[in-house]
């Protein structure tokens, strides 16, 4: 909790310079970082002591008030600000120090910036969905857009791999689970049920759910069959499974992943450690029991596949036991 100088109802009597230094300060990190704060340099707070004690402090100057909330915020908690009424001290002197405050500052907005822009951040994806990078946006509302609309009409839902994304608010009663606790708090905020669990073992039991969103999440994880025969098990016969990864024989995305590990790295980009394309990943899933009832492209890179699970078959060695089980049924009944 933060005693903040700039919401409604607060005020700052100091000097004019310091004024706009504070006020110049605190719109550089919170538009340059994407921060859901006004005054990061407040030093009147209060802080929950478990939170505190987990986050990994670098900053030894005044910048660490900038970083604890940052971390914190990264972490998948909350901030809260009440107003709060300033007065420069009448006598004394400041411990601040000019030059080697904005060097301090200037060293962790940088560290700050990579934190804010990388998957350890808990709120990647939901920030993404209204990013300043005009491609991340359409990206995100893209992926919404298609995903929502095939789910929309299912009232039993699971999103595997949720993170922070904002589809988890978009059906009500839905389900998210991720291995990612931080993502998972800051999740909180839409109003679903949360789980915390592994795609390797869902904590479902079979035929759950009639619908299971898999988003984003197969590349970051080995190629083994556990993981698809996990999604296919908490799916009802019938149900629709929409599994979304990138398209590795698209050339668009083979382009812009290569962009995008050399400008924003520590990104997804370096999380990608298995590549699908179209044509390997349908005849795979066809194997799985699905039928593919369609393909959507965001961004013509990113395939969004909409599979129905279809009933196993029963082949007729299988089915022998079963028919001479019936005819023993029969012969016992007329008798």
């Amino acid at each position: 909790m933060i005693a903040s100088r700039y919401v409604d109802g607060g005020a700052a009597e100091m000097p004019g310079w310091r004024l706009a230094l504070s006020r110049a300060l605190n719109i550089t990190f919170g538009r340059g970082l994407s921060l859901p704060v006004h005054d990061l340099s407040s030093g009147f707070r209060l802080y929950r002591q478990a939170v505190l004690r987990e986050l990994d402090l670098k900053a030894t100057d005044f910048d660490v008030l900038e970083e604890i909330l940052i971390r914190a915020l990264a972490a998948g908690y909350r901030v809260h600000e009440v107003p709060f009424r300033y007065r420069a001290r009448l006598a004394g002197r400041s411990h601040a120090r000019l030059f080697k405050f904005a060097i301090s500052y200037l060293r962790t907005f940088v560290a700050m910036w990579r934190l804010r822009n990388s998957i350890a951040s808990s709120d990647y994806d939901a920030r993404a969905y209204d990013s300043v990078i005009p491609l991340q946006r359409y990206w995100q509302r893209g992926r919404y857009q298609v995903i929502t609309r095939l789910a929309g009409d299912f009232h039993h839902v699971l999103d595997v791999g949720c993170g922070s994304s904002r589809i988890i608010g978009a059906i009500p009663g839905m389900i998210g689970l991720d291995i990612q606790l931080p993502k998972l708090r800051y999740a909180g905020r839409y109003g679903n049920a949360l789980v915390h669990g592994s795609i390797f073992e869902l904590p479902f039991a079979d035929g759950s759910f009639d619908c299971v969103i898999c988003s984003e999440v197969v590349e970051h994880i080995p190629a083994q069959e556990k993981p698809f025969d996990e999604l296919a098990r908490v799916l009802k016969t019938g149900g629709r499974l929409i599994l979304g990864t990138p398209d590795y024989d698209q050339w668009q995305w083979r382009t812009l992943e290569w962009l995008y590990g050399h400008l924003a790295p520590g990104g997804y980009a370096d999380e990608h450690i298995t590549h699908y394309s179209r044509t390997n990943l349908s005849a795979y899933l066809q194997g799985k029991g699905f039928a593919i009832e369609g393909v959507e492209y965001v961004g013509s890179s990113e395939m969004i596949f909409s599979l129905r699970k279809l009933a196993p078959m029963v082949s007729p060695v299988s089915a022998r036991p079963v028919r001479t089980a019936l005819r023993a049924e029969r012969s016992a009944q007329a008798a």
